[in-house]
């Protein structure tokens, strides 16, 4: 007599359906596409414990010695441990104020009536399309006009200025999709607007909100244009900025400047290997049709 274990393995096998071939081609392609973006990783992570002199003469070799003096110098010489902390206190900053005010603005353009919702929403949607190569001379000459050049703070201002438009497209999406009978509820109960926004729409509504916040994090962690036009102070500068020091007009130690690499995509490999499911799920959430 079968155990029930191996029946469930039998129906399981026999109920299973056949891929097709259009679905093996898209396994394949998928299978390739991940190849292509895992090796060169590989390749970065490996390179970072050779030696100059190993990565020319055996560049696809595995390090004969394996030592963490590249990372050590990295952090140390190459102050990533003070670029980190400034990159993470801006980053975070940013990611809090721009989380809140574009929820704030999608909820009242989603759920509240008023003429101007539609226009404030293409009012928004107009800064997605603006490169910011086009305001950074402006912003410059502004920054330094209040003082706010070679300070965080105007490193802050325009990262929380330029998530906005992506935080509230999508949280829109994620407010227009709650039903209107819930909230009619709440405010038959006596619930005031804050209290329908704070203590309803947001809780529903936090896998857009924290799909947002990875989008922004990982956005404003990798931005290299403005921190290296807005901070000369050394001691001021991101983590993408302070890579660049790497890479000298005469000279560059490329093994030093792998390690570099690999302690700034860190923080980011993380974050996608253990969130991308809530991303793709909150990404597929807030795609309905208001």
């Amino acid at each position: 007599m079968k155990s029930s274990t191996s029946l469930g393995y039998e129906e399981a096998t026999t109920s299973g359906k056949k891929l097709s071939a259009v679905q093996i081609l898209i396994y394949v392609f998928l299978i390739l596409i991940s190849i292509t973006y895992i090796l060169p990783l590989l390749w970065v992570f490996n390179v970072s414990f050779k030696t100059n002199r190993e990565i020319f003469s055996a560049p696809f070799a595995l390090p004969k010695d394996i030592t963490f003096d590249n990372y050590s110098f990295a952090w140390t010489a190459g102050k990533l441990g003070i670029a980190t902390f400034n990159s993470f206190i801006v980053c975070v900053t940013a990611l809090v104020f721009s989380s809140i005010l574009g929820s704030m603005a999608a909820f009242g353009i989603a759920r509240l009536r008023w003429k101007g919702s539609k226009l404030a929403m293409t009012y928004f949607l107009t800064g997605m399309m603006i490169p910011i190569h086009c305001v950074l001379i402006p912003l410059f000459t502004r920054f330094a006009k209040f003082g706010l050049s070679n300070s965080l703070l105007g490193l802050i201002i325009p990262y929380v200025t330029f998530s906005l438009p992506i935080t509230i497209f999508i949280m829109t999406g994620f407010f227009k999709g709650l039903p209107n009978e819930l909230l009619e509820c709440a405010c038959i109960e006596g619930a005031n607007i804050f209290q329908v926004f704070f203590k309803i729409c947001l809780p529903l509504s936090k896998t857009g909100l924290f799909v947002t916040g990875l989008m922004t994090f990982v956005g404003n962690w990798n931005e290299l244009l403005l921190a290296m036009v807005f901070i000369s102070d050394d001691a001021k500068k991101t983590l993408p900025v302070s890579l660049s020091k790497f890479v000298g007009p005469y000279n560059t130690n490329y093994s030093q400047m792998f390690a570099a690499i690999i302690i700034a995509i860190i923080p980011t490999i993380i974050v996608y290997c253990a969130f991308s499911n809530k991303i793709v799920d909150g990404l597929t959430a807030g795609a309905v049709k208001g």
